[in-house]
């Protein structure tokens, strides 16, 4: 098993969140840092998946993913339902969604376009170590 390096501060939270999510198939990946915006978080995560099926492996994969790093969900929310899951990790909040929800809901309106973060350039390191068989 491969040892991990603890998560120390909430953008390190929020891009492993990222990866995870990423290795896992799931697509329109967005994160953006509101912490100026509410009280509720300092990041979001908004990502879609393909299927209900697909939404709650996302779900129960990112979880215990970063169990294995001593993180745990404080919440998870809408796991029954399959159309949009919530995930809960204090400092980051990940919404998991079908491609009907996430265009229904649209949840990127509500964020001003300054509070996205570039995550191009995590995506392609991701992609480089699935490439070579490494796993960040």
């Amino acid at each position: 098993m491969k040892e991990h390096q603890p998560i120390q501060d909430p953008l390190s939270l929020a891009q492993q969140t990222v990866r995870i999510l990423y290795r896992k198939k799931a697509h329109h990946l967005r994160l953006f840092h509101v912490k100026d915006d509410t009280v509720i978080t300092d990041y979001e995560v908004i990502a879609t998946g393909r299927s209900s099926t697909h939404l709650k492996s996302l779900a129960d994969d990112l979880c215990a993913d970063l169990n294995e790093q001593g993180i745990c969900a404080s919440h998870v929310e809408g796991r029954d339902g399959g159309a949009w899951i919530l995930v809960d990790l204090g400092c980051v909040i990940v919404h998991l969604f079908d491609e009907a929800s996430r265009s229904y809901y649209n949840l990127e309106r509500l964020r001003r376009q300054e509070t996205l973060v570039d995550i191009a350039p995590l995506l392609e390191q991701e992609e480089a170590a699935l490439a070579s068989g490494q796993e960040n």
